[in-house]
């Protein structure tokens, strides 16, 4: 159940079923079976969210982790297909390091980022992940990497300059 599932959804969004987890508590009559679900939304413009719902049906958790990811979505800054620069991400063990890559590379990333990268809408990047292999964690990591992102336009603004003047 580890792999990345997509569903196209009506309203212009991705949504990538990250991971599923059956969870079991014991109880006195037996046991007593959840489910947990991890998804990505995207909208494929640099818009992304993530979403952990849990419940007692699938269908149920994966309903209520994409409400939750819509409703935590986050602005990727895109330059062309990429990325603008190199950053490394850090969430408790899990640490991602996505960097920029020319055009024709393609996404090379592992299932969780490769999940969120194509859910933002990127087309050419290269990520490492590094230290945890907890999916959650992972998505976490790269989620601090893509809020890092400093975008050129706003970066200029701030400095009171033009893009030009910049790197003119």
């Amino acid at each position: 159940m580890e792999k990345a599932r997509e569903k196209e959804v009506k309203d212009g969004y991705v949504e990538k079923l990250i991971k599923l987890n059956r969870v079991a508590k014991v109880v006195k009559g037996g046991r007593r079976f959840s489910f947990a679900a991890l998804v990505v939304v995207g909208y494929g413009d640099g818009r992304v969210g993530y979403g952990f719902g849990k419940a007692n049906d699938v269908t149920d958790a994966i309903r209520k982790a994409t409400d939750k990811a819509k409703a935590s979505l986050i602005t990727v800054p895109l330059k062309g297909n990429t990325i603008p620069h190199e950053m490394l991400g850090k969430f408790k063990s899990a640490s991602v390091l996505v960097r920029p890559a020319v055009p024709g590379t393609g996404v090379i990333a592992g299932g969780a980022v490769r999940a969120v990268a194509d859910a933002a809408g990127i087309k050419d990047m290269l990520s490492k992940s590094l230290g945890s292999k907890n999916s959650i964690n992972t998505v976490k990591a790269t989620f601090d990497a893509f809020e890092n992102l400093f975008d050129a336009k706003k970066v200029a603004a701030n400095r009171g300059k033009s893009l030009k003047e910049m790197w003119g």
